[in-house]
């Protein structure tokens, strides 16, 4: 954790500082994105996850597609974390709607992606993603926001970007069917 609280941290609010002043919303959304894709591929608990469930479906769900899956879904969410903070959209409205999607797409999916894909929300919370998104959200707040709490768009940014992983790999299940 020290690498984390020495490296992570100060490199990820220090980016989400400078991203706003270039005045670009599709910089700070794509950096969003091109950044949660990384820190998830890098997070150890999404590749302990995916060589699990690689052994356990004897190959049938490789690990990197496992990988790539959640990477993209976090980021898509990141990236559109990043687009609710620039754009002042209220949580809630993400929220509600992010979870209709999952318990909707839920009944379309074979029970097993269902387990898998509440697992690989949890595991995109380890130590390498959340430091970094919370550093990069909090910092892009600080810039934009003078009125709210930036620890709040933080907190709003791990409760969204964590809905994505759950989607992609429902997503995945549909198509391994």
């Amino acid at each position: 954790m020290l690498g984390v609280t020495a490296g992570l941290l100060p490199v990820g609010e220090m980016i989400g500082k400078r991203l706003p002043k270039t005045k670009k919303s599709w910089l700070i959304i794509g950096t969003g994105f091109l950044l949660g894709l990384a820190v998830t591929i890098a997070e150890p608990d999404v590749r302990v996850l995916a060589k699990q469930i690689d052994q356990v479906s004897g190959g049938g769900i490789s690990a990197g597609i496992l990988i790539l899956s959640v990477a993209l879904g976090l980021a898509i969410f990141v990236a559109l974390a990043m687009v609710r903070t620039i754009y002042s959209i209220p949580i809630h409205y993400l929220l509600i709607g992010g979870y209709i999607a999952v318990f909707a797409l839920s009944m379309f999916v074979p029970d097993a992606f269902v387990s898998i894909s509440f697992d690989a929300g949890g595991v995109t919370t380890g130590p390498m993603a959340v430091p970094f998104i919370l550093a990069l959200g909090v910092g892009v707040a600080s810039v934009l926001r003078t009125n709210s709490s930036s620890a709040s768009e933080g907190f709003g940014l791990i409760g969204l970007a964590s809905i994505g992983p759950v989607l992609a790999i429902m997503i995945l299940g549909v198509l391994f069917q």
